[in-house]
């Protein structure tokens, strides 16, 4: 017995270098269809020669062992439940097994994310740890946050959740800085396999004309902006600039027009006006005393096909 150890132990050490590496899933992780794990058997080099995957059914088909079942359950219960089929063959048997392949817990992060990809669970994890996963969010990132979840995984439990509109999975939305707090019952969602996570772009608003930074300035989590808040993203108007003619410049109905509405910034400035509300995709015109009308129609006919028009980040 003790010789064929012996001859078992050169073999493991001999093939061990082309078996794939093992991954970082700790004893807990929950085996499901598509893992791979490598099984070692001291005195059963049949068992060590190759990887084994999770078949779709949730099963193990090992030699010596038999149909093992796998889905849902831990690394170290398939462990224990091998050692006790082997023990029927090899007295006090020595059994390892690591996982060399995830597959079992994908869940899809896309969107305004520094990484974005399919990731493994590998356990249990929240979805600001998901987040994390992804490298965090991007600077400028809006602040709609929306999950789907298949059926099978159960409900998702966050307000205004509903089916999808094939009616395989549920769908709901919930804000970026909720999840970001870690005091917030968001952050602490509780993700499941096959859930896809999307982040939203932030929105942006544009400031053309006599200022100093002009372009688009994408708002980020922001979810509102005022005029003279957009002036300040522009680094402000030019000595020439003529405030008290300015311009907004909204979508309307028509896809090649948009409606033209006067802001006379000079009177906000001097608190004799209210200062104006922007809208997602506004265009501030502010023109100089020598500005004619048709400056101002070139400046929105170069953002409707969007040429010539900066994008900043808000800091």
């Amino acid at each position: 017995m003790y010789k064929r150890r012996l001859i078992a132990a050169m073999f493991f050490c001999a093939t061990s270098v082309l078996l794939p590496a093992a991954t970082d899933a700790p004893p807990t992780y929950v085996l499901g269809p598509g893992d791979e794990v490598t099984i070692w058997a001291l005195g059963a080099e049949e068992i060590t020669s190759h990887p084994y995957r999770v078949d779709l059914t949730g099963y193990l088909d090992v030699p010596l062992a038999g149909h093992i079942k796998a889905d849902g359950l831990t690394v170290d219960q398939v462990r224990a439940e091998l050692v006790k089929q082997l023990s029927t063959q090899i007295k006090k048997p020595q059994v390892t097994v690591s996982v060399t392949e995830l597959r079992s817990q994908p869940v899809s992060v896309m969107g305004a994310v520094n990484k974005p990809g399919v990731y493994q669970l590998q356990g249990q994890k929240t979805l600001l740890e998901v987040l994390s996963l992804a490298e965090g969010v991007k600077s400028d990132a809006g602040n709609s946050v929306r999950i789907s979840r298949q059926l099978d995984q159960g409900p998702l439990p966050l307000p205004g959740a509903t089916k999808d509109a094939s009616g395989q999975a549920y769908i709901a939305e919930t804000g970026l800085r909720d999840v970001l707090d870690s005091k917030n019952a968001s952050s602490a969602l509780i993700v499941k396999p096959r859930d896809v996570i999307t982040i939203a772009q932030g929105e942006t608003i544009y400031v053309i004309g006599d200022v100093h930074k002009q372009g688009g300035f994408a708002l980020g989590q922001k979810e509102q902006i005022t005029v003279l808040q957009a002036l300040s993203l522009a680094e402000g108007p030019s000595p020439a600039a003529k405030l008290s003619e300015a311009r907004i410049l909204r979508e309307s109905g028509d896809p090649n027009k948009r409606a033209d509405i006067p802001v006379d910034i000079a009177k906000i400035l001097k608190g004799k006006a209210p200062n104006v509300q922007l809208r997602v995709g506004d265009m501030l015109y502010v023109p100089d005393s020598r500005t004619k009308n048709v400056a101002l129609r070139a400046a929105e006919a170069a953002l409707s096909i969007g040429t010539g028009v900066a994008i900043w980040r808000i800091p």
